[in-house]
C-alpha cells in the first residue's frame, strides 16, 4: 500500500516520489539562494509549482547550527501574509510549515495549511502533539538533537542508522496513537550529524524505508556534499541532484530540495528506470 498524503479537505496516495520545494523566508538560511523575500514570495511559489513541485514548504525560522531561534509570535509575524498570499493565490497547492512551536502549527492550520514539518519530532514544543493530533493533516516528524546552538556537539552514537531508526518508530507510534491521522518521519540529515555519520545513515537509508515508508528526506546543498567536494552551498546543485538517486534507491518518497526542477528531473528517471526492470 502507497504511502498517503492527507491535507485539508484531500488525500493522495504517493507512489513514486514527489517533491517538496523550500521557500526560506529568512534572512538566514544556509544557502543564500533559497532566502526570499515577502515581495517575491508568490512568483518563487509559481515557478517551483510550474516546475512540478507537489509541496511547498514555508520556513521562518533557519534551523542552520548556530541559527538564531526565534520564538513563536516573531516566526509567525514572517511567514503569516506568505501562508496567506500563497493559499489565496494557489488554493489547491500543498502547502506545509517547517516549524517547531505549536502556536505556529495551530495558526496555519487554521490558515488552511495541510502539513507540519517539525524539525524536533515534538521534543522541542510539548503541546505539538494535542495541536496536530484529530486534524485533517499530514504531520512530518524529524529526527535531531539539542537545537541549532547545541546539536553540532550531541553526534555520540553507536549505530546511527539503528538509532535514528528507533527513535523515529517510536515517535511516530507515539503521536499515532495519540490522534494524528498522518505521520511521516525525516532521517534528520545534517541535524546533530557528522558528515561521516550522514553518509553512514544515507548507507542504511533503505532499513528505515523498510521499516517506515513514509519518509521524507532532505539533503539539498547541505554541508556533507560541499565539504566533501571542497566547494559552496551555491555550487552544490550537481551533488545534490546526485545524491538524490541514492535517497530514492533506498526508498525516500518525498525529496524537500531548493531546486525543484532538477529534483523532479531525478524523480522522472528514478521512475522510468524501476518501471521498466530489466
Amino acid at each position: 500500500m502507497s504511502p498517503i498524503l492527507i491535507g485539508n479537505h484531500k488525500e493522495i496516495p504517493i507512489a513514486q516520489a514527489e517533491v517538496m520545494g523550500i521557500l526560506n523566508i529568512t534572512p538566514d538560511s544556509f544557502y543564500s539562494g533559497s532566502r526570499i523575500h515577502d515581495l517575491e514570495v508568490l512568483k518563487s511559489a509559481e515557478n517551483m509549482l510550474n516546475e512540478g513541485a507537489l509541496i511547498l514548504d514555508i520556513g521562518g525560522q533557519s534551523t542552520r547550527p548556530g541559527a538564531k531561534i526565534l520564538n513563536a509570535n516573531q516566526e509567525w509575524d514572517r511567514i503569516k501574509n506568505p501562508i496567506e498570499q500563497i493559499r489565496n493565490t494557489f488554493p489547491s497547492a500543498w502547502l506545509s510549515v517547517d516549524t517547531f512551536h505549536a502556536e505556529v502549527a495551530r495558526r496555519s492550520i487554521d490558515f488552511g495549511v495541510d502539513i507540519i514539518n517539525d524539525i524536533s519530532f515534538g521534543n522541542d514544543d510539548k503541546e505539538m502533539m494535542s495541536v496536530v493530533s484529530g486534524k485533517n493533516i499530514t504531520y512530518i516528524g524529524m529526527h535531531k538533537r539539542g537545537n541549532a546552538q547545541t546539536m553540532q556537539n550531541l553526534t555520540s552514537y553507536s549505530s546511527i542508522t539503528d538509532e535514528v531508526d528507533a527513535f523515529l518508530k517510536s515517535q511516530s507510534s507515539k503521536f499515532t496513537n495519540a490522534g494524528v491521522k498522518n505521520v511521516w518521519v525525516d532521517p534528520g540529515f545534517g541535524f546533530a550529524k557528522t558528515i561521516d555519520q550522514n553518509f553512514e545513515l544515507i548507507n542504511g537509508l533503505s532499513k528505515i524505508c523498510n521499516d517506515y515508508p513514509s519518509v521524507l528526506a532532505g539533503i539539498s546543498r547541505k554541508s556533507s556534499i560541499y565539504k566533501t567536494l571542497n566547494i559552496s552551498a551555491e555550487d552544490a546543485l550537481n551533488g545534490t541532484t546526485f545524491m538524490h538517486g541514492f535517497l530514492l534507491s533506498a526508498g525516500v518518497k518525498i525529496l524537500r530540495v531548493h531546486d525543484v526542477k532538477e529534483a523532479v528531473e531525478a524523480c522522472t528517471l528514478f521512475k522510468r528506470i524501476t518501471s521498466n526492470p530489466a
